[in-house]
């Protein structure tokens, strides 16, 4: 069953039959059925069974682009604390194509202690160390703003499909946003506060259909807007 072009999911729990068919993420087969391998939602996609976590920790992932935070300065490198219990490592030649004489250069002077930044993860190795990059175009130092932690598995839900949820959020708010898939969003602008909320909402209605309309009628509320006030505005133009 579909709804607003999106399979139906519902709220399961761990060992919870989910039906006939293959499993996938967050699935396991037992005795020819297909379980929950986690408290979460539940998804068919086809003959194939999924479930999302609702809560966990952040499971690095080469590709993922991340929000840390500069935790030390050592040679040829920075440890960046990613909201993971894995350390992250940036290395001076993920950061910079400049050549540096380490015996006259201060790391400081491009990466600070407590500077925030959005980074890609470039390679996880089978023990979880893992490497950061600053060379994609979307990477750079988040200035300001505030950070706020989300649970990873609804950062998906927070981005929406292709990006809908949070571009509306920050069209609605006027505000500069960042999501990483660690689960650290960073939020910039006037009306923090109001994102920030609607952010937080969708964290806790995740499960819930029509929260894309829901969300928006809680921003237009709050930005003293409302689609039939802007309608009326077109009409009166």
């Amino acid at each position: 069953m579909e709804e607003n072009g999106q399979a139906k999911r519902k709220l399961v729990i761990v060992g919870e039959v989910l039906g006939d068919g293959k499993a996938g993420h967050g699935a396991y087969e037992e005795h020819g059925r297909v379980h929950a391998k986690y408290i979460g939602l539940a998804e068919q996609k086809g003959d194939m069974h999924v479930v999302i976590p609702l809560t966990g920790i952040y499971n690095p992932k080469r590709g993922d682009g991340v929000i840390g935070k500069i935790a030390d300065v050592i040679f040829s490198k920075w440890l960046v604390d990613i909201n993971s219990p894995y350390e992250a490592v940036l290395p001076l030649s993920e950061a910079t194509d400049e050549f540096i004489d380490m015996t006259r250069t201060d790391l400081t002077k491009y990466f600070d202690y407590g500077e925030v930044i959005f980074a890609e993860i470039s390679n996880v190795s089978k023990t979880k160390n893992v490497q950061l990059s600053m060379k994609n175009r979307k990477c750079r130092k988040l200035r300001g703003g505030r950070l706020i932690k989300v649970t990873p598995a609804k950062v998906p839900r927070i981005i929406g499909k292709s990006g809908s949820m949070v571009e509306m959020i920050k069209e609605l708010t006027g505000t500069q946003i960042v999501v990483g898939q660690n689960g650290i969003v960073w939020v910039k602008g006037d009306n923090e506060h109001i994102a920030v909320e609607a952010i937080h909402t969708i964290e806790e209605m995740s499960h819930v259909s029509g929260l894309t309309d829901r969300i928006k009628d809680m921003l237009t509320t709050a930005m003293g807007t409302s689609p039939r006030a802007e309608a009326a505005v077109d009409e009166n133009a």
